[in-house]
């Protein structure tokens, strides 16, 4: 049986956001011992993970992927991360490139898994997150390809609220303002003024160039 890590406490619950229940298994072994009395809570869609942790006391951290039912691209982190800032979250996902990596780390992630990694390597990143530190895979490069276009841009998105980001992927979608307002059940007034703000947290002028700018930031692969 694997110790307890020192400094870790006793008892501890982990959400579980991945679409696949095979890799959730995974992810449930991968995270063994590391609570003395762990509590694992599976979700497979970015619906049933809000809940989660609407429903949850004292949720110590959330392995989440970044492609499931309920996530456009980024949407999926960045919304949890500003509706729950004080829960840390991992990503993990099969996707391995330095960019994405890295801007899940700007959008507020505590660390990054890929689906690669082995088991035991994954109970160490999530330990090391747990103890307040970040993980990102040592062999993989985040310097690569980092710009301050996009940095900038991430920047943008991360400022907009819960609400202001479900608009702007509804805005991706092609959806109108009545169509959102119906959907966010609001009127079509607080949607022009979501909109409004949109357009100025990312420093355009247009709803297509809102919906430009959030496309550059779409998961590769």
């Amino acid at each position: 049986m694997t110790e307890t890590m020192p400094g870790t406490a006793d008892r501890g619950t982990i959400i579980i956001a991945d679409d696949h229940p095979l890799f959730r298994g995974a992810l449930r072994q991968a995270v063994g011992g590391i609570f003395r009395d762990l509590r694992v809570v599976e979700a497979g869609s970015l619906e049933e993970t809000n809940a989660a942790l609407a429903s949850e006391h004292d949720v110590d951290l959330l392995l989440l992927d970044l492609k499931m039912p309920g996530v456009s691209g980024f949407s999926g982190l960045t919304f949890l991360r500003s509706q729950h800032p004080s829960i840390p979250v991992i990503v993990v996902s099969g996707v391995e490139d330095p960019g994405t990596i890295r801007t899940c780390m700007e959008f507020g992630a505590s660390g990054y898994i890929p689906k690669t990694t082995p088991i035991e390597q994954m109970n160490q990143a999530v330990r090391t997150v747990l103890d307040g530190g970040t993980w990102t895979p040592p062999h993989i490069a985040l310097g690569e390809g980092a710009d301050k276009e996009t940095s900038d841009l991430v920047r943008r998105l991360a400022s907009l609220t819960p609400q202001q980001m479900r608009v702007l992927t509804m805005l991706s979608e092609g959806l109108l303002n009545k169509q959102i307002a119906y959907e966010l059940s609001v009127s079509e007034a607080t949607v022009k003024a979501h909109v409004s703000a949109i357009l100025m947290k990312l420093g355009v002028e247009s709803r297509t160039q809102a919906v430009i700018a959030a496309a550059k930031l779409e998961i590769p692969g």
